[in-house]
């Protein structure tokens, strides 16, 4: 009688889970095919592909929650198999019927042509309309993000935990931009002046010269907003800010790790870690010069004008004409060399920014322009404050906000990158990343990886302009880079282990909140690289799903998931 009812049991299983993989390949090929038609602006096709969506994914949810198969589930080594088919059917039936339709739905009523970008105004009128169905399909999706992280993808067969992996990141992009699209909703009006004008300041970082959050503050310039309409009222630069003889008070961390330099150099504040310290500052910074109030900050750093220009065409400033394939190398490479004088280079980045952001306001398309600022706050290359707390409020809780993160379902470890070398070498330079967790001397441990790269040419010290390689005026030897790496680890963890390049020395430590942070001072000739390793035990150590946050660089570097060998 038990055998007979196994091999029915069994049986019954195979049956459904044969269909209920069919229905899972279906959402997936519909999936790839609606991410194209969003990408296009084909909102009728995607709308069509969602409905289908909504249907395998129901279907498959059906087939694998009975209880029959759900007893599988506890079945040793095959059971954590029958329980992910189970729980991925789940996630795509809840973010098919909960998020995805209610989404195009809103979308659908969007028009985005309507929205008046060619006049430099934006009717951020029907934002207001879609706010409560993206704010629903935010919570769902990011239900969902949860609940797939939680999949042990590991204890799965091979097939199936790559399926699990790729589900994971369709789930956690789509989590990312329907919540930035919902923020969008809920912050636009009152930010562009819908309740009353608004200033804000925006900082250009140039990454050539890295600093926590990408780069120094070159090219600066105040908006103003009102009733949507966005226009550019001042511009300035870095000399336009003198030294403080008495600096901006900072944090404690600020200090330990850079000293007062944040509180005295207009240009350094983007050193400071945390955009919730930093942007304040500098609205403070330029309130106290030029007088003007100011409502925000935002910080953009240059590699964003990648993304921009591929929304606008090319564009000419200075004596540049740039394209989305140009642009970087020449803002951050090929301008020293065609505009030697400094005060003529910051001329050059201001020309850009004004062009760009002309260009942006009424030549774009606006789907395009939406695109290519959704990926740039993907790469965490545009950063927002708001002196207004219920903006700002919704902001620090976003990946906009530039706070420290949070660690909850995901583990947050980071690497910070700061020049001191005065120059701008840092467009030789690169990283190499790596996280690796498990077990240390019977501890809980996550262990993280810097490699750090100066692939400047041999010939640098002649071959590059001496504003380039600073040409040895801060102590550097031209060609050389010096720079502070920082690594910090989860919230509540301590260094178990330190070393660079398999070596111990001495190291300037700092508490970010709850989170231990080291750092080294790394001098680097043509050609060299150097190895840093930090390994932390304790509260949020060990965690299986740890995401290494980074200094956004020009060219984002590499991370792997290693397996742990233990230093210690």
């Amino acid at each position: 009688m038990i055998l007979t009812f196994l091999v029915l049991a069994i049986g019954w299983v195979t049956v459904r889970g044969v269909g209920a993989v069919h229905d899972l390949q279906q959402v997936a090929s519909s999936s790839s095919k609606l991410k194209e038609a969003i990408g296009q602006g084909d909102l009728e096709r995607a709308a069509s592909l969602s409905s289908r969506i909504a249907h395998h994914a129901q279907s498959a949810h059906e087939l694998t929650s009975d209880p029959i198969w759900t007893g599988f589930g506890f079945v040793p080594w095959l059971g954590p198999n029958f329980s992910a088919v189970s729980e991925v059917a789940t996630i795509a039936d809840d973010v098919a019927s909960d998020a995805l339709v209610p989404v195009l739905d809103a979308a659908g009523a969007l028009d985005l042509a309507s929205l008046g970008l060619s006049g430099g105004t934006i009717d951020v009128t029907p934002f207001a309309a879609i706010e409560p169905s993206l704010a629903d399909a935010s919570d769902t999706l990011s239900g969902a993000e949860e609940r797939a992280l939680r999949i042990d993808a590991e204890s799965t067969l091979p097939p199936l935990a790559d399926a699990v992996r790729e589900m994971r990141s369709t789930v956690t992009q789509a989590a990312t931009i329907v919540g930035s699209l919902h923020g969008a909703a809920a912050l636009l009006p009152s930010m562009l002046g819908a309740e009353g004008p608004r200033n804000y300041v925006i900082a250009m970082q140039n990454n050539a010269e890295l600093r926590s959050s990408g780069g120094i503050i070159g090219a600066i310039a105040l908006l103003h907003a009102e009733n949507g309409r966005i226009t550019l009222v001042q511009q300035a630069s870095v000399p336009d800010f003198p030294a403080l003889d008495t600096p901006i008070p900072l944090s404690e961390a600020t200090v330990a790790l850079f000293e007062d330099q944040p509180g005295r150099y207009m240009q350094n504040l983007t050193s400071v870690v945390d955009f919730t310290e930093a942007g304040p500052a500098i609205a403070q910074r330029w309130q106290d010069r030029f007088g003007q109030r100011v409502d925000g900050v935002i910080a953009v750093d240059a590699v964003m004008t990648e993304n921009l220009l591929a929304a606008t065409g090319p564009l000419a400033f200075g004596p540049f004409t740039a394209t989305k394939d140009t642009v970087v190398s020449q803002l951050l490479s090929e301008i020293y060399a065609a505009v030697p004088d400094p005060r003529a280079q910051d001329k050059v980045f201001s020309q850009a920014a004004g062009v760009l952001l002309s260009a942006a306001l009424t030549k774009a398309d606006p789907k395009d322009l939406l695109a290519a600022l959704a990926e740039s706050a993907d790469q965490r290359r545009i950063r927002i404050w708001s002196a207004h707390e219920d903006e700002e409020k919704l902001l620090a809780a976003s990946s906009l906000g530039g706070a420290l993160p949070v660690d909850d379902t995901e583990t947050h470890v980071g690497v910070l990158l700061n020049d001191t070398t005065g120059g701008k070498m840092d467009y030789y330079t690169d990283a190499a990343l790596s996280v690796a967790t498990g077990t240390c001397d019977g501890k809980p441990t996550t262990q993280l990886r810097v490699t750090w790269t100066n692939d400047a040419p041999a010939d640098a010290a002649t071959s590059l302009p001496p504003y380039v390689t600073a040409d040895g005026f801060y102590g550097v030897p031209a060609g050389s880079t010096r720079t502070l790496v920082t690594v910090y680890g989860p919230e509540g963890a301590t260094p178990s282990h330190i070393d660079r390049d398999g070596k111990e020395e001495s190291v300037q430590t700092a508490l970010l909140g709850t989170r231990s942070a080291v750092q080294h001072e790394v001098l680097l000739a043509p050609g060299e690289s150097s190895t840093i390793t930090v390994e932390y035990q304790g509260t949020g150590a060990g965690e299986r799903l740890t995401v290494v946050d980074h200094t956004p660089m020009i060219d984002t570097p590499k991370t792997a998931r290693d397996e742990l060998r233990c230093a210690s």
